[in-house]
Order: structure tokens, then C-alpha cells, then sequence
């Protein structure tokens, strides 16, 4: 009997309790699924480099160490180059007029822009300066320059039935260095004619002298007065020539122009709020009977709806005066 159950004792089982099964269970499935992920974790790693490595190559440092905002080297003495109209329109003005958003004509639609271009040229330049409903003033990009805008404004009114002509570009701002050259021109070329008048005349010279030596020597009344009436004629002309040329420039000053089209065409080119509309010869008259002196003052110091200066604060008297002759002139 002892040999018996020594023998029986060999062959017993390992698992004794249900507990013990089902462990053993689990365990022979989730041994070989975590076996076979190892495998496969092992085979992809392969071509994998150390943790961290990637952030230590030549495009990951350069990003790492560049600037958060980029920047462009100027050259501030270049002449300003303009953006055309249409690069205007691309960069601003596609994103309401390609589509009509919010009301805004859509380019190349004749119907829409019909009324608008009807206004006038100084009723849209205006609106696109200083906005309307939703658009802001310049399309939102106060960078821009007037003459840009208006480029911007005609391309759109051109392409939409109308035919505007292109606005005149701003004069260099070394205009004035280049007027003033001209009557270093002026002085030069001056001798030039005189020689050639005086080679023209030179015929008339020889033979009025050639007269005089056959002719008796004139009263000395007579030669008195014929030297006093060149000297009486050369400060005359003298004085003439200094007076037309301030008359000239203050016709042509481009700063009132420039002034008038910044701030003042606000009102006056469509007469807003009882201002004199710009080129009405009647509505100007009462005030041309003034005086350019009182007009001016009026201007600076701001009269009903208008304020002091017309809004532009940093104007000086010049630039006023010559705004008010440039409206002026073009009433008359």
C-alpha cells in the first residue's frame, strides 16, 4: 500500500485549485501578445535615433533660434515706389469687392458701380479714404499713400463701366529743390539770348552809328532825355519780373492741392453741411468778395460745421492759404 500511493503522489496535477486554472489561463494568452509586441517594437526601433536627437539638427536649431517677427532692410533714401491699382485691389480690396461682401460693388458688375461712378471721382475717393458702413477707412491699411488709393478706386471704377482717367502721381518731394532750379536755368540761359539779340541787332547798331557820324550831335535836352528813359524802363521791368513769378507759384503751390485732397475735399466736393462745393463759381463768389485774408482766417480758425484748419491739425498757415487759392482758382 505505501508503494501504491508514493506512485500516486507523482503524477498529481500542478493546478490544485480553480483559482490556480484560471490564472494559468490568462496567462498563457497575454504572455505571448506581450512577447510578440516586443518583437515588433524592437524590429521598427531599429532605424529610429536617440530620444531627443532630432531637436539638435541644423533646421531644428536655426527654428529654435529665429526671430518671432521678421524684418526687411529699407533703404529710406530710395525713391517710393507706388503700388499700381490693381496690386492695390489684390492685396486689400479682393476680399469684399471679388465677392460683394457686405454690400461692397462687386468689380465688373456695370449695375452696381453705375450710381457710384455717377457721384464722381471726389464722392468714391471719400468713401475709400474714410470709409462707409462696413468698409474702414483705406481698405484697413493706413500704410497706404491717397495716390494709391485713388489708383486703387479707378482700376475698380474702370473695370465696372467706367472710363477715369489715371490719377497724376504726387510730386517728388524734391520738388521744390528742382523749381527752384529753374531760374538758375533761367539766369543762365539769359546772357545766351542776350548775345544772340545783340548779334541780331549788331546790323542795326552799325548802321545807326554810321548815321550818327554823318548826323549833328543831338540838344543836350534831348541827350538827357533819351538816357533817363532806359534807366526810368529797367526798374519797371525789374519790378515786373519778381511779381509775376510769387503770382506763378502761388497758382501752381502743390501744397494746396495736396492739402485739399487730404482733408478738405471731405466736405467741399460735394458740399457738405453748407460748404462751398468745389469748382461752383456762384457758391464761392460771397466769399471771394472777402478776401483771400478772411477766407483764410475763417479756415484756420473753423466756422460752423467746419473745425479749426478743416480737421488738419498739424497744417500751417501757408499750407492753408495755399489750399484756399487752390479752391479759389478753381472757382473762377
Amino acid at each position: 500500500m505505501s508503494k501504491e500511493q508514493e506512485h500516486s503522489q507523482e503524477h498529481a496535477s500542478l493546478i490544485k485549485t480553480p483559482q490556480q486554472l484560471i490564472v494559468t489561463v490568462v496567462l498563457s494568452f497575454v504572455i505571448p501578445i506581450i512577447i510578440i509586441l516586443m518583437l515588433v517594437n524592437m524590429v521598427v526601433s531599429q532605424g529610429r535615433s536617440g530620444a531627443g536627437s532630432n531637436a539638435l539638427t541644423p533646421d531644428a536649431i536655426n527654428k529654435r533660434i529665429a526671430p518671432v517677427a521678421g524684418f526687411d532692410f529699407v533703404d529710406i533714401t530710395a525713391p517710393k515706389v507706388f503700388k499700381t491699382g490693381e496690386q492695390v485691389f489684390a492685396s486689400v480690396c479682393t476680399s469684399c469687392h471679388a465677392a460683394g461682401v457686405a454690400g461692397a460693388p462687386k468689380v465688373g458688375d456695370n449695375a452696381a458701380w453705375a450710381p457710384r461712378i455717377k457721384e464722381g471721382y471726389e464722392a468714391m475717393m471719400n468713401i475709400a479714404l474714410h470709409g462707409k458702413g462696413a468698409m474702414p477707412a483705406k481698405g484697413g491699411n493706413p500704410s497706404l499713400s491717397d495716390y494709391e488709393i485713388a489708383r486703387a478706386v479707378v482700376f475698380m471704377a474702370n473695370k465696372s463701366g467706367g472710363n477715369l482717367p489715371e490719377p497724376a502721381a504726387p510730386a517728388p518731394e524734391g520738388g521744390g529743390q528742382a523749381a527752384g532750379a529753374a531760374p538758375q536755368g533761367g539766369a543762365q540761359a539769359a546772357p545766351a539770348g542776350a548775345q544772340t539779340a545783340q548779334a541780331q541787332q549788331a546790323p542795326g547798331q552799325a548802321s545807326t552809328q554810321a548815321g550818327a557820324a554823318q548826323t549833328p550831335p543831338a540838344a543836350p535836352g534831348n541827350a538827357a532825355a533819351a538816357a533817363a528813359a532806359p534807366a526810368q524802363q529797367a526798374p519797371s521791368a525789374q519790378a515786373a519780373a519778381p511779381a509775376a513769378a510769387p503770382a506763378a507759384q502761388a497758382a501752381v503751390n502743390p501744397a494746396g492741392e495736396k492739402l485739399y485732397k487730404s482733408t478738405c475735399f471731405a466736405c467741399h466736393s460735394t458740399g457738405v453741411a453748407g460748404a462751398p462745393k468745389f469748382g461752383d463759381k456762384s457758391a464761392w463768389d460771397k466769399y471771394i468778395q472777402t478776401g483771400e485774408d478772411a477766407m483764410v482766417k475763417v479756415a484756420i480758425t473753423g466756422k460752423g460745421a467746419m473745425p479749426p484748419k478743416g480737421g488738419a491739425a498739424n497744417a500751417s498757415e501757408d499750407d492753408i492759404r495755399a489750399a484756399v487759392r487752390y479752391m479759389v482758382n478753381a472757382a473762377k
